[in-house]
Formats: C-alpha cells, structure tokens, sequence
C-alpha cells in the first residue's frame, strides 16, 4: 500500500478484513520502501494514492509495470481526476477507486484478483502447451517421426515440422497428396496411390510403407500409419496419422541379412575344409561297403552259374550287395549334406547318434594320428529339436581339434553325453593334448584367432554361433592334467525364439 496517511490505510485494511480479506499489509511512502516491496514474492496487490509528499502513484506505477507486471495496481485517492484516471488505466492500471466513494473498493479488489489469477492460470496452461509443443517437436526430431493430418473431401493436409524434413520440404510449401505421391520412389507410387484411395474410400485405417526419392538420388524407406476421425459433422472425417523414417532400420536389417549370407558361406567353407582334412577316412569308409558288395557279387554269379545253381545263397549274396552298397549310399549322404548349402532344417535329433556317426567317420584320421576315440554316452539322453548337419559340424570341429591336439603325442579322446541338474542336454570333448591357457580358453572363440600353424580361426567362431543358435553355450576349458576340454549344452526342447544363425 502505497499511502502517507496512516488513518486512510488503516481504514483501506479494515474495509477489506471486514468482507472477509486476510490481509497483511507493507505500506510504503518513498520510492525506495516502494521498489523494496516490489521485491517480496508474496505480495498479491498494490493499492496507492496518486500524491504523495515525496513520490506520486505514477512513478509507482510504472516501476510496477517494469518490475512486476503480473501484480494487479488499483489506485485509490481522493484528488485522481477522472480524466487522469482513465489514463492511468491505458498506461496498465487495473483499476481506480476515489476515497470519497470506498464502497466500490471491495468489488474492485476481488476483481483485480480474479483477474490476476485467471490470467496466471492461462499463462501457466500457455507455458505448458508450449512446453508440450516443444518435446513433441523434439521427440519428433529423435524418433524421426511426424505427424500429418489429411482431409480426403477438401485435400487439406497438415505437416508436423519433421514431416517437412523426412520429405525434405520447405515449411513454406503446401503439402498435398501430389506433392507426396511426386516423392515417392516411382516403383512404389501405384501400390501407394490405390492404399491411399481405398482408405479414403472406405473410411478405414492405413498403413503404408513405402520409399521416397530425393531431389539428391537419394532413397529414403517410410512408414505411414493413419486412421479416420470423425469432427463435430459425422459426414466428414480427417484422417490423423505419423510417418516414420524407417531408412536406418532398413538398411541395418539389410546389412544383418548381409552378414548371416557371409556366416552360411564361412560355415559352408568350413565344412568342406574338415571334408578335405578327411579324405583319406572318407576313401577308407566308403571303400569297405563297395568291397563286400563286390564279393557279394561274385559269390552272387558263382552260385547262379554252376552246374546246379544254388537260388537260396544267390538270393543270400544278393541281399548282403544290397545291405553294403546301402551303407555306402548313406556313408555319401552323410558327407554330401555337410557340402550342401541352404536354408538349416531344425528336427528331432538324437545327440548320441550324431556322436557315434562322426566317431566312425573320423575313426581312421584318429587311427593315423594314434589316437582312440572312446563314448561315454547317457542312453536315456533325450532328444532335442536341431539342426542335425550343423551339429555334426560342431562335433566334427571339435573332436578334429582334439585329434589334432594330440598328432604329436596320441592319447585317448573322450565324448560324453549326459542331461544336467537344470534339465540341459552336455556334450563334452575331451583330449590329452597340449592343452589350453586360462587366457586362450576365451580367445580361441574369437573369429581368426587361431593356435594352429595352417589355422583360419573361423571353426570354433562359427561352432560357437551355431550352439548358440540352438539356445546354448559352447566353452572350453584346461584339464587339471594334461589336454583340454569343450562343452556345450543345449536345451532339451528348441526356444521358440532362437533363429538359427547360419
């Protein structure tokens, strides 16, 4: 309260109480005590006489206006003029009251107050929405996501500032269908164009993904989701939607299916690789069946051709041709599929079987390297969902590393199979070879990194990927004597979420 009569001011705060106003009052007479009530945070209202000794409402008001514009200023004095009055309130006085006629000074302050208050809740509800505004336009801007609204009956479209930049557009231009059909890639502006009019024909939601071309050559990949809103007229409707820039994604899925190629290639390599490395095993496994069909031929003709031929053995030797030249086939078959490339085929697999097949096949590169190959095998061991040809790879890498651990010295070269506490399939390889350092025990897992002199470091890389592929871990580990061991496990049913890798 700006006032020199300490008798008006009392009167002012005891009109006011007395309607029901707590009131707690800083009266000031000089423009210093008046700048220094500005500064207190907690005054609602200034009241103040025009004339005073040695400052003037005026002054007053206009420092108020600068310093706290919010603040509603209701002059009250007995010498305003009503024509000075009316100026005071264009200048930015809320109000004026003359002390001859205080009764209008109540109404006067509740509406000032009103006023002020109302105006501090639209400046809050102003600030939000601005703020409001401002994280969509930013989390637009990050996400690579705009907005757009779409009026099929007028052709009216609205574009979020991010939609102006996925379509590398000037916010000055006006956006319409044209203007979206003309940037998209045209490949893809038919399919676009009739997803567009069955929308706004039947009234129904859309989602288009789609590319755009740039004035630079430039592709971008989008994605378009849209459905209808009906207004305050239930015959018209909007559509309101977002459109993503979905480049980045595309490209990283591209360069995946990229890599998994380059996985199936390294893994197809390295299965013919192991087949060169078995050669001689190969020549020897096949060579016995296509022997003993040889002689079952013979003994076949012997017995058909004598002087009283003998149909019964014939038919004997006959059959045993059959059983070799069928062993020989599925010998061919076994090796053929590791050659093969394609898309892996998952089925139920017995672990033990996969074991004893890859011990026959590498019994002979074992036997020239004076190495035996023992099973240690759980007969109750369940089956499991996998791919059979890549765990036969698996296998095949590791008890060929075993066997080449030990070239120097031979040993024995163990395979176990057995189910673990937690409900695992554990398949283990264990040789007497030169063994393993803590350190290598982890690095041998990483791509090229190899121990071998003639090594590419890719087989126990891509061995690992596979396991994990099938949802489970492949390790190794130094024995507590000589050589060293590899596991892995694998569930007993397949995770419905495990693609295979390669």
């Amino acid at each position: 309260m700006l006032e020199d009569n300490p008798r008006d001011a009392e009167l002012i705060q005891e009109l006011l109480e007395a309607d029901h106003f707590v009131c707690e009052v800083t009266r000031a007479q000089t423009r210093a005590e008046f700048v220094a009530g500005l500064e207190n945070a907690g005054i609602n209202l200034i009241l103040a006489d025009y004339k005073l000794p040695s400052f003037d409402g005026l002054t007053a008001l206009k420092l108020a206006l600068h310093a706290r514009a919010d603040l509603p200023f209701i002059f009250v004095s007995g010498t305003l003029g009503e024509e000075v009055a009316i100026d005071a309130v264009k200048i930015g006085a809320t109000d004026y009251v003359v002390k001859s006629r205080l009764s209008r000074l109540v109404p006067s302050v509740q509406r000032a107050l009103r006023e002020a208050r109302e105006r501090a809740e639209r400046k809050k509800a102003e600030e939000a929405f601005r703020r409001s505004e401002m994280y969509l336009a930013e989390a637009q801007r990050l996400s690579h996501t705009g907005s757009f609204g779409w009026d099929p009956a007028s052709g009216k479209i609205y574009w979020s500032d991010e939609t102006y930049r996925i379509f590398e557009c000037e916010p000055t231009i006006e956006p319409t269908v044209q203007l979206a059909l003309d940037r998209t890639h045209p490949d893809d502006r038919m399919r676009l164009r009739q997803i567009l009019d069955c929308a706004s024909t039947e009234r129904s939601e859309f989602t288009a993904e789609h590319r755009l071309l740039m004035a630079n050559g430039s592709v971008k990949y989008v994605r378009a989701v849209a459905h209808p809103s009906t207004g305050e007229d239930p015959e018209s409707f909007i559509f309101v939607g977002a459109i993503t820039d979905i480049t980045e994604r595309k490209r990283g899925e591209e360069e995946r299916d990229r890599l998994r190629q380059i996985e199936a290639d390294l893994a197809h390599m390295n299965r013919v690789g192991m087949m060169g490395e078995l050669a001689a095993s190969l020549a020897h496994e096949i060579k016995q069946p296509i022997a003993a069909a040889a002689i079952n031929a013979m003994s076949c003709t012997q017995w058909l051709c004598g002087d009283a031929p003998d149909v019964t053995q014939a038919s004997k030797s006959a059959s045993a041709m059959i059983a070799a030249v069928t062993r020989a086939g599925g010998i061919i078959d076994r090796v053929s599929s590791l050659y093969r490339r394609g898309t892996p085929a998952r089925e139920l697999v017995d672990l033990n079987e996969i074991v004893q097949e890859i011990s026959v096949l590498l019994g002979n590169t074992a036997d020239r390297n004076a190495v035996s190959i023992r099973t240690d095998l759980d007969p109750a061991l369940p089956t499991t969902t996998a791919d059979r040809v890549q765990l036969q790879q698996v296998l095949m890498n590791l008890m060929l590393n075993g066997i080449e651990a030990m070239h120097d010295t031979g040993g024995k070269l163990t395979v176990a199979s057995k189910r673990t506490e937690d409900s695992q399939l554990l398949i283990s390889v264990s040789d007497m070879g030169i063994g393993l350092s803590i350190d290598e025990a982890e690095r041998i897992f990483e791509a090229f990194f190899t121990t071998k002199p003639r090594g590419t470091g890719m087989g126990l890389s891509i061995s690992r990927r596979i396991i994990a592929s099938h949802g489970g871990y492949l390790w190794a580990s130094p024995n507590a004597g000589r050589g060293a061991t590899f596991q892995f496990t694998l569930p007993v049913e397949e995770t419905a979420s495990s693609p295979s890798a390669v």
